[in-house]
């Protein structure tokens, strides 16, 4: 594996999963990502965190979220909105819970292209501010502004472009 290829930073983060009663006749609950936690709590996966009426949040399990150094210009595109994300990537499993946490990620790019598997649940939350300031020190010490370079365009060659005989008669 390229050096390139290796995450220069990896960020441990526990993740919480919310279950809502569905007032649906053809599923019992919604199940979706709604936060990460600092760190990796000291829990058992699956760990009940709070319990309501309808709801009940889960600390589903940990994750890292990786950083890259030529993926720094899209999170700074990420903290640049002013409301910065974590996508929260669920895979179906057939153990004793319906999902199991796959990736957290940074990157909206990354983030969006878990979506393509259709049966992952993938959820943008908001950015702790411990992660923010972690994910702001990765991009001033690796982020590199690259010049945009308009490529010209090659003249097209009329001789190319004329019309040819083909064999067999046919023009």
């Amino acid at each position: 594996m390229s050096p390139a290829a290796l995450p220069l930073l990896r960020i441990p983060v526990g993740v919480v999963v919310e279950r809502r009663k569905a007032e649906s006749p053809w599923i019992d609950f919604v199940w979706r990502g709604t936060g990460v936690l600092p760190d990796e709590p000291e829990m058992t996966p699956w760990t009940v965190i709070r319990e309501l009426e309808r709801t009940t949040l889960f600390y589903a399990g940990s994750a890292t979220i990786d950083l890259y150094r030529s993926e720094s210009a899209r999170y700074r595109d990420n903290l640049a909105t002013g409301a910065p994300s974590v996508w929260i990537v669920l895979t179906p499993s057939e153990g004793a819970w319906p999902y199991a946490v796959s990736a957290v990620t940074a990157d909206p790019a990354e983030g969006e292209a878990f979506t393509e598997a259709g049966a992952n649940l993938v959820e943008a939350v908001p950015m702790p501010e411990v992660l923010h300031q972690a994910i702001e020190n990765f991009i001033a010490q690796h982020y590199v502004e690259t010049e945009f370079v308009k490529r010209e365009r090659r003249r097209a060659d009329p001789e190319a472009l004329a019309r040819r005989h083909h064999e067999g008669g046919h023009e």
